[in-house]
């Protein structure tokens, strides 16, 4: 059975507060909140156990693609829950190998309780597993001695951007996980950083306190219903899965996981992540006609007989062509309105692929006011990063276009923004050049 399923919006609300609020009592009322009815009340709940080899699992820590329930358009679905926490390295300088086998056997833990996703068969309706990336700050590869080609600082980003250097998050690492169940997500993060002595079952022998602490916590859900339910805003449709009412992650708006992989280096089968904090001004975006809403968002050759409600009669694709890239001018001029699709869509490499994958754009369910999302890529540059989201930007353009109908980029505000280098498996323990 699916998490939340007929279980009632009072149920939903309630896992969504525990795994903001985190900790052992979180922990426990959202286990109970996601017990299916069959569940005895005193039962831990199990779900399927990882592996001891490691060598079974991806050489990537970032290979996810394979482990994602597959949507009915065939294309990979998000899963509901995320939790990312922001880390700041407490270790020695450069790391002893007591600290790296600390950490290795920390996240093996992880491995061995949970298994990676939805296992490979993913025509299940449910990600009953566990992913997760560890990645490395720009201020602890300095630290260590660790260049990597391709990695921005966060104030270069910034300032390439237009946006304040004072925006960039001050965190030494990041740690993403993802699930459908939060409380799978809850009882990880008590097994590395809580007391927690079992993990589903598997014995914790190491945690990653002593060499991590955590400095943030963000939480965030997605999933088609989820953003009415957790966010107070009437307009919201009903059964849209992001905040703004539409879908997103078609078939041609994701590259190959291979695109956003390093080929080479000494880092070679890992990649760089970039994630950002944004938050969304929900009341000017509604206060539009849905059928400006629909061309903002994807193209204004888009109506509603392509795209509906929510985007569910566009299937696996997102419509966006080369020729709408093109016609973009004359398009802006006909409907005065340029789509936020098509202006990404002009950031795509000579064949015309995105050049991000994208690996979360929740509703952040930790925010208290308002609207904000976590938005994170993964690409083998972060300038790939920048130059999309620069791609959105108004002043890209040379078109008599007023602000709040260039896409969606005038109703956005980012808050932070981070950068990291994911290393591959084998390297993820304390990456060192030292």
């Amino acid at each position: 059975m699916a998490p939340d399923d007929s279980r009632g919006l009072s149920r939903r609300a309630l896992v969504r507060a525990s795994l903001a609020i985190g900790g052992t009592s979180a922990l426990a009322a959202c286990q109970e909140a996601e017990r299916a009815p069959t569940e005895a009340a005193s039962d831990p709940p199990e779900y399927p156990r990882g592996v001891d080899d490691p060598a079974s699992l991806p050489d990537r820590q970032h290979a996810w693609d394979d482990y994602l329930v597959k949507s009915v358009h065939g294309t990979d679905t998000q899963s509901q829950h995320q939790l990312i926490l922001g880390l700041s390295y407490e270790g020695s300088v450069p790391p002893t190998d007591a600290e790296r086998s600390q950490v290795e056997s920390a996240l093996r833990t992880l491995e061995r309780a949970f298994r990676w996703g939805s296992g490979l068969d993913t025509s299940g309706s449910v990600n009953d597993g566990l992913l997760f990336m560890l990645g490395y700050a720009p201020r602890y590869l300095d630290r260590v001695g660790v260049e990597v080609e391709g990695l921005q600082r966060p104030e270069t980003v910034l300032s390439e951007l237009g946006e304040e250097e004072s925006l960039a998050a001050d965190f030494d690492a990041m740690l993403i996980l993802d699930s459908d169940y939060a409380s799978i997500l809850l009882a990880a993060e008590e097994a590395l950083f809580g007391e927690a002595e079992t993990l589903n079952g598997v014995p914790v022998e190491e945690r990653l306190t002593g060499v991590f602490a955590v400095s943030e916590r963000r939480t965030g859900v997605l999933g088609k219903g989820r953003p009415a339910q957790e966010i107070d805003h009437e307009e919201i449709p009903e059964d849209a899965p992001l905040s703004m009412g539409f879908r997103a992650g078609f078939d041609n708006s994701l590259p190959e996981e291979d695109d956003a992989t390093l080929s080479e280096g000494p880092f070679a089968g890992g990649t760089t992540l970039a994630v950002s904090r944004v938050r969304t001004d929900l009341d000017r975006w509604y206060d539009q006609p849905h059928e400006q809403r629909t061309k903002e968002m994807y193209c204004p050759a888009h109506d509603y007989d392509d795209v509906g409600d929510v985007g569910d009669r566009l299937g696996s694709h997102s419509g966006i062509t080369e020729e709408n890239v093109d016609d973009m001018e004359d398009l802006a001029e006909e409907h005065g309105i340029v789509g936020h699709a098509q202006k990404v869509a002009a950031a795509r490499d000579d064949e015309f692929r995105t050049r991000i994958l994208r690996r979360s754009e929740g509703v952040a369910t930790d925010e208290v006011g308002g609207s904000a999302f976590n938005f994170s890529s993964v690409q083998t540059d972060t300038r790939k990063f920048v130059d999309v989201r620069r791609a959105m930007s108004v002043d890209e353009y040379d078109l008599d276009v007023p602000d709040d109908r260039h896409g969606i980029v005038d109703y956005l505000g980012t808050v932070s923004r981070s950068t990291f280098l994911v290393p591959p498996r084998a390297d993820r323990a304390l990456p060192s050049g030292r």
